[in-house]
């Protein structure tokens, strides 16, 4: 049914979770996985939200974000070829994450994206937003939920 799984990670307890899960899933259908981490855009200006800092400076912050993040989606990659499942770790550079996974998951022609959410509710979903109901709403292709 699935032939590609897009697994976007944070290295957070529920987004390994739905990483697990979507591995399981990729085995069973034959499917392989594509493991994502978005990598935020360090911010330049205090209108953005820092403390001004040098671009070179910004550049090297950005660098280290994407090593870590790089490790994260290896390590779901990793997790899924230990299994027998064919995989790829990728990571994208975006503020926006909703708009960079389901951009991801178009480029990689994804069939399926599995991801976790949080469960916010109320204000605090107001005001955090929700990257997963994003991609529920944008996206082209099934969303996997799971908390």
């Amino acid at each position: 049914m699935y032939k590609r799984i897009l697994v976007p990670t944070d290295g957070s307890t529920l987004s390994r979770k739905a990483a697990r899960s979507a591995i399981d899933l990729a085995a069973t259908m034959g499917a392989e996985v594509v493991a994502l981490h978005v990598v935020p855009r360090y911010p330049l200006s205090l209108v953005e939200g820092a403390i001004g800092v040098l671009p070179r400076d910004a550049a090297q912050i950005e660098k280290k974000w994407a090593v870590r993040g790089q490790a994260m989606a290896d390590e779901v990659g990793h997790a899924a070829e230990k299994v027998g499942v064919k995989a790829k770790a990728i990571t994208v550079r975006s503020n926006l994450v909703a708009e960079a996974i389901v951009g991801a998951a178009r480029k990689n022609k994804c069939d399926l994206v599995v991801m976790a959410s949080h469960g916010r509710k109320g204000i605090k979903r107001l005001l955090l937003g929700s990257e997963t109901q994003h991609v529920l709403t944008h996206g082209a292709i099934p969303v996997l939920v799971l908390r």
